[in-house]
């Protein structure tokens, strides 16, 4: 809406100082064109914006020009700055909806908060794109008109239509009666229920989704945090899960148990190495988390198991042993 974007216009100017058209522009996401009428019409408001000509002209504020907000102290200021910074608020479609919030908080901060609150917030990283080995961390994002139609529904209590694409199925059309969002790890997760059936959409997943008018059938009240643990148990003690006997070197314990479901019981061995029984979601999830300890860990049972991992390290084997 052009309302929220003269407010953006004129606290950009009031925390970077004198700015370019061009950059205003590509701030703002519009044309510098839209940006010289948004400057006009603040003008014409009343808004001591003014423009300095130039190799390093742009436009600026005349000095004074502010409001503060009261009552923070520094902490309770850095808090707020920090919390910009983070992408939770991606999973939900609403991450430029969080950059306009902060630079409103910003600009009301008192003064003497506003530059050692942003100052400090440089010298903090929270959830960086890449890890240590260089590996990116992309979090899954449905569209934004997506996510929008998904929110109006769960916050006003609508039914919702989406087009979902279920892993190795065709998408389909259903309608679900919407309880709230999750967002775990920057995954997001829709918790609906589907015919009286509770039901968990991977919102990365949804194709396409509209509101209805009619009203979901959910209670009044719910309890988003006891409600994901329930689907979270369920989704550990269900499906193809296998049990495996693993025996291992101890410095790899955390990798193994990280990846599995549940450790159903360990034991050390005479030699200090480790012996667990643990669950995996299916076989092919189980292969995976023990190809990936190498030499650290040995299959003890099933023995499908054993010989799936035989016969992989058999084809790498001679992949590499052919002559170039």
């Amino acid at each position: 809406m052009r309302a929220d974007r003269l407010v953006s216009l004129v606290l950009l100017l009031r925390q970077r100082g004198r700015l370019s058209a061009a950059t205003l522009a590509r701030e703002l996401e519009v044309s510098t064109r839209t940006v010289l009428r948004d400057i006009e019409a603040l003008s014409a408001a009343g808004v001591p914006v003014y423009a300095e000509r130039g190799r390093h002209g742009g436009f600026a504020l005349l000095p004074g020009f502010q409001t503060d907000l009261t009552g923070l102290n520094h902490d309770e200021a850095l808090a707020l700055v920090i919390a910009g910074s983070r992408r939770g608020a991606q999973a939900f479609g609403l991450g430029s909806a969080l950059a306009s919030a902060m630079l409103k908080v910003v600009d009301a901060l008192p003064e003497s908060y506003r530059a050692t609150a942003t100052g400090a917030a440089q010298r903090l990283l929270i959830d960086p794109e890449t890890d240590l080995l260089s590996r990116r961390l992309v979090a899954e994002e449905a569209p934004d008109t997506v996510m929008s139609e998904v929110r109006r529904a769960v916050l006003a209590g609508h039914k919702l239509r989406i087009h979902y694409a279920a892993v190795d199925q065709t998408p389909k059309w259903r309608t679900v009666d919407p309880i709230g969002l999750v967002t775990v790890r920057d995954q997001g997760y829709l918790l609906a229920t589907r015919s009286g059936v509770d039901r968990t959409y991977r919102l990365s997943r949804v194709l396409a989704a509209k509101e209805l008018a009619e009203p979901a059938q959910r209670p009044d009240r719910v309890d988003l945090d006891r409600a994901w643990q329930e689907r979270s148990t369920r989704f550990r003690t269900g499906g193809d899960q296998v049990t495996v006997l693993v025996r291992m070197n101890p410095t790899r314990r955390e990798d193994l148990v990280g990846t599995a479901l549940a450790v159903l019981a360990e034991e050390t061995d005479a030699d200090g190495r480790l012996r667990l029984e643990v669950t995996f979601q299916d076989p092919r999830h189980a292969e995976w988390a023990l190809w990936q300890l190498t030499t650290n860990a040995e299959a003890l049972a099933p023995q499908w198991l054993r010989t799936s991992l035989r016969n992989r390290a058999a084809a790498i084997a001679t992949l590499y042993g052919e002559s170039s």
